[in-house]
């Protein structure tokens, strides 16, 4: 039986309504398709499906019910087999079956909006490590949802969540994805994973996701000459049959050229953002989309890839204003986030290089002179097309704390991880980032000094957080400051910087933020990236009389090892304008901003 229009409207896979299941497939190449499951003994020949134009067939199926099991079976010539559903919601496991799912869920129309740009602090979360449990099992979004009061009042407003569409095996990061449209069974399944985003909204917390379309899989794939079409070997209809399917992951690059597999990435994102309302979406290493072979080659450009990222950009932006996209691409180029109508891919904002990798060298340098102050100054001040909310940073994310790489405190001594320096060090790098103008993201348990690399079979050490509850405290505290919680930093969340010191010799860096200036807003940071104290350190303030101090990163509170002194300053008028004179402890930040009755007072 052919379905109707109405019923192609409901759109692909499986769609359960009031007296059946309408089945919906694109097979070009297929001869006969029909659907088997639990509802008919896996019969081939019990429920044909019917052929439309483009390749596309449909079924209606009166036995079937949510939460009965299929397959398709596909035929074309003397090539047999049976596939998961692409747009399964649900499978058994990355080689089982599809589960058809009713998408139905009760969101209790909270209306949750995120925050201004300028507004968020993203903490990014690998789902399968990150909740409490025992050993080294995997961790559930049930798990995580447990420590959402721990996330809000550590002060964070956004979680990122690595990917966590179906992939091959117990254990990935995520990027291997086998059944796009399928949440991971290990983590919890699709219910639980709404659960957690409802949870997370009724804490004042968004999520977004991590998403992977520079490549499929490569394992678990049943995408992979899908209807038994294919080209010189390759993957048939998803994918480019040519050069342009290799990637360095395997030559499973999705065809970004095609329209029914345009449509397919599109749908995914819309599924993220319409059935389980996350508030937005990163896509992961996007200088694979744009081009074949990446920075090693850029004259192997991919216009498809680049079209389809706008037209992605442009329907989130038209559908769904206050959501939002993030690009990793890396390249630290303007065209990401410039806006479709101007030619740029349109994304609002990208992970930024020129931040992460000079913040990182400046603070895991051994030497005291090996620190540039000038690769500082040019991390904190970089922007896109002139606005720094179009960029990420971070001194942490889940790439920079593996592959080779480890956690800041481990990087700066491998020897000591949690002593004076890695603590001093990875702080001052953290309070950079706050400081800075961007969008600051931290990476799961940075806040309590989590030491080596990233693994995936390596849950987060919860006792860290007891241990070093002092260093979670600067971390709220900063993330406090950066939000003007209290009413008197309002600068930090503006676009506005102007370094005003800078010592090359002596490890010294001082830079003024303001939104639109006065008590209040205007905020005034000085950094020591020296092992030793400063003493005497004349800085310029954007206007006299008393600055507060509102964060000493050296408190002795934050740690034991802690302790030197700091106190507010008044700034007086000189030749050159307002100056204090300063006193800053070593590998420190201190933060100062005025209060409106100190002026009126003045």
């Amino acid at each position: 039986m052919s379905v109707s229009t109405a019923r192609q409207a409901i759109g692909m896979g499986s769609t359960p309504h009031e007296t059946e299941v309408s089945f919906r497939l694109w097979a070009p190449h297929a001869e006969f398709v029909s659907v088997i499951g639990s509802f008919n003994n896996w019969d081939k020949k019990a429920n044909p499906m019917s052929k439309q134009e483009e390749g596309y067939w449909v079924a209606e199926i009166a036995e079937a019910k949510a939460g009965n099991e299929y397959r398709y079976f596909l035929k074309n010539g003397s090539f047999e087999v049976t596939r998961i559903d692409p747009y399964a919601r649900e499978v058994t496991n990355s080689v089982g079956n599809a589960i058809i799912r009713d998408s139905g869920f009760d969101w209790e129309d909270m209306g949750f909006e995120l925050p201004p740009i300028n507004e968020l602090v993203i903490y990014e979360m690998h789902v399968g490590t990150f909740g409490e449990g025992k050993g080294n099992t995997v961790r559930t979004f049930q798990a995580a949802t447990e420590k959402l009061d721990y996330l809000k009042r550590l002060g964070i407003n956004v979680i990122e969540i690595m990917p966590v569409s179906q992939f091959a095996g117990d254990r990935s990061w995520g990027y291997n994805p086998s059944n796009l449209f399928a949440v991971e069974t290990n983590y919890g399944g699709p219910t639980a994973l709404k659960e957690f985003i409802k949870a997370a909204h009724k804490q004042g917390i968004g999520v977004l996701i991590d998403v992977v379309y520079n490549h499929f899989g490569p394992s678990d794939l049943d995408l992979w000459q899908f209807d038994g079409w294919s080209e010189n070997g390759k993957g048939g209809i998803y994918f480019y049959n040519d050069w342009r399917a290799e990637t360095p992951w395997g030559e499973t690059r999705p065809d970004y050229g095609r329209k029914e597999v345009r449509q397919f990435i599109l749908d995914h994102v819309m599924m993220w953002l319409e059935e389980y309302r996350m508030d937005g979406v990163r896509m992961d290493a996007t200088v694979y989309m744009r081009t074949v072979r990446g920075p090693s080659d850029p004259g192997s450009d991919l216009p498809d890839g680049w079209n389809l990222a706008q037209w992605i950009n442009g329907t989130i932006r038209e559908r769904y204003p206050k959501k939002i996209s993030i690009a990793e691409d890396l390249q630290d180029n303007n065209w990401l986030t410039k806006s479709v109508g101007e030619g740029g891919a349109g994304y609002t904002a990208q992970w930024c290089a020129q931040f992460v990798h000079p913040v990182r060298s400046v603070a895991t340098a051994v030497s005291d002179e090996n620190r540039s102050m000038g690769a500082l100054a040019g991390a904190i001040t970089q922007r896109f097309n002139n606005d720094p909310f179009q960029r990420v940073i971070y001194s942490e994310s889940h790439d920079e704390v593996s592959n080779g790489k480890a956690r800041l405190p481990h990087e700066i001594n491998a020897g000591d991880s949690e002593g004076w320096y890695a603590q001093k060090r990875s702080t001052l790098a953290a309070a950079i980032m706050f400081t800075s103008p961007g969008i600051p993201m931290l990476f799961q348990g940075q806040e309590f000094l989590s030491g080596g690399w990233f693994e995936d079979s390596v849950p987060l050490d919860w006792d860290r957080q007891k241990e070093y509850r002092g260093i979670v405290r600067l971390y709220h505290d900063l993330i406090d400051l950066r939000l003007n919680r209290q009413k008197n930093t309002r600068g930090l969340t503006g676009s506005n910087i102007n370094l005003v010191y800078l010592d090359e010799a002596k490890d010294l860096c001082a830079y003024h933020r303001w939104y639109e200036g006065g008590a209040g807003d205007d905020v005034l940071i000085v950094s020591n990236f020296a092992q030793t104290g400063a003493i005497g350190i004349s800085v310029a303030f954007p206007r006299p009389g008393l600055w507060k101090l509102r964060l000493n990163s050296d408190w002795s509170g934050y740690s034991p090892s802690f302790g030197s002194e700091a106190q507010d300053v008044t700034a007086g008028e000189g030749p050159d304008g307002f100056r204090a004179t300063l006193k800053i402890p070593p590998y420190s930040a201190l933060i100062f901003s005025q209060d409106p009755q100190d002026l009126e007072k003045k």
